[in-house]
């Protein structure tokens, strides 16, 4: 009897699985909520203006269109029972020898969700475009400001978090600022806009070499990003945000707060978690064993930003798309193995390299002994993500849009779509 295999997820850790089982002896069923694949290590640039959501997001059904033994159901899992095997579904369920669970990660507010509203942040298409509209809308709500003080909240812009996802919305909202939008308006110049970067840490790009932070942060302070190192945020409204540094109190009027501080698991894990009677890690994740599968069921596998996998210095993984891409293909090489009787070693994750980029002809890029950054590190950057779009056709219009953008220093994905009542309307 053929092995029914269920992969919740079409994100990297699941896609990537459900790929590597093609010529399988097993039914593969594919679940998600969406029916597409993202890339989400390019929101930013949708966020920003350079690249469309389609560049970046390619349909489930297409990629496996040529794999007779997957089929894609768009369905949400809510629930598991995994004595009878079965993942229950907003709308039915579906049965399961081998379960795959690779539900990804969510914001993480620290337990301050009222911030939420205030403060947007990147992991969805529909989050991207908001932000753009957002960042484009205040442009314009700043040209038709007649004062000056709400004038600058409208232009100042403040991105919470030092990571790489923060770093790289800093540099590309400055690129907007200073280069793109320089003779467009009439009433203000958008390179007086403040770009402040905000974080309770040290120094920016805070897991990079110092030396390789110290070079991001230089970067960023050419393109006239202001960092603001061991700042603790207090409070975030619709007019700003509050945080503490040291013993002093500040505040930084912006109508533009967007977040990159931090994701915690998906909430599907606490799911998973009671139905398998195992603890819920920090951050919302499961300990899995060296096979990644869930203590006391072994065909239950976890990948991705819901498995905490210890690392050799005794570190959990990070959630970063390379990790549950290595894991996807692992656990879809141990369902192959069960089903031909062999057996696979434990998982060992190979660390490739760290790599940011800043802005135009500037990254940084961290491969162990081989550190660099500026032009080349920025070229490697561009090479590596190509390399990573599931699609040649994404590879070809991304790669065709980034030649454009460079010569012309244009973004013509500048577009605001939707509206939301609680914000200055615009009209014309």
């Amino acid at each position: 009897m053929t092995q029914k295999v269920v992969i919740i997820g079409g994100g990297f850790g699941g896609l990537y699985a459900a790929r590597r089982l093609k010529g399988a002896p097993v039914d593969l069923t594919l679940l998600d909520r969406r029916n597409f694949h993202l890339f989400q290590p390019l929101l930013y640039q949708v966020a920003t203006g350079q690249l469309s959501p389609a560049n970046i997001a390619s349909p489930l059904r297409y990629i496996l269109k040529n794999q007779a033994n997957a089929r894609v159901q768009m369905a949400e899992a809510v629930d598991f029972d995994l004595a009878t095997k079965k993942v229950k579904l907003a709308d039915g369920e579906v049965s399961f020898d081998t379960l795959v669970v690779a539900a990804g990660s969510e914001h993480n507010y620290f337990g301050h969700e009222d911030w939420r509203q205030y403060a947007l942040g990147l992991k969805s298409v529909e989050e991207a475009t908001e932000v753009r509209r957002k960042i484009l809308s205040a442009f314009e709500a700043a040209e038709r400001e007649t004062s000056p003080e709400k004038r600058r909240a409208w232009l100042t812009f403040v991105v919470v978090g030092a990571g790489p996802t923060g770093v790289e919305l800093a540099g590309s909202l400055a690129e907007i600022a200073r280069d793109t939008l320089r003779h467009e308006f009439r009433s203000i110049h958008p390179a007086s806009s403040k770009i402040i970067l905000v974080d309770a840490v040290e120094r920016v790009l805070p897991v990079y070499p110092a030396e390789l932070s110290a070079k991001a942060e230089l970067a960023l302070s050419h393109l006239g990003v202001t960092f603001m190192p061991r700042a603790f945020v207090t409070a975030i409204t619709a007019d700003g945000l509050t945080f503490r540094r040291g013993t002093e109190t500040e505040t930084i009027a912006s109508r533009t707060v967007l977040w990159a501080a931090g994701v915690q698991a998906s909430s599907l894990g606490g799911k998973l978690a009671r139905a398998a009677g195992v603890p819920v890690e920090k951050g919302g994740s499961l300990a899995v064993g060296r096979d990644l599968s869930l203590p006391g069921f072994p065909n239950v596998l976890v990948v991705g930003d819901l498995a905490q996998v210890m690392a050799a210095d005794g570190k959990p993984l990070p959630g970063i798309a390379p990790v549950a891409i290595q894991e996807g293909k692992y656990v879809a090489d141990l369902i192959r193995a069960r089903v031909e009787g062999k057996t696979l070693p434990p998982f060992e994750y190979h660390h490739r390299g760290d790599m940011a980029t800043i802005g135009r002809a500037a990254a940084v890029a961290d491969f162990g002994r081989l550190r660099f950054d500026g032009f080349f590190a920025w070229l490697s950057w561009l090479f590596i993500h190509l390399l990573f779009l599931i699609e040649f056709e994404d590879r070809l219009l991304v790669l065709l849009q980034w030649a454009w953008n460079y010569a012309t220093r244009n973004r013509g994905a500048r577009l605001i779509t939707g509206t939301r009542p609680d914000e200055t309307k615009t009209k014309v």
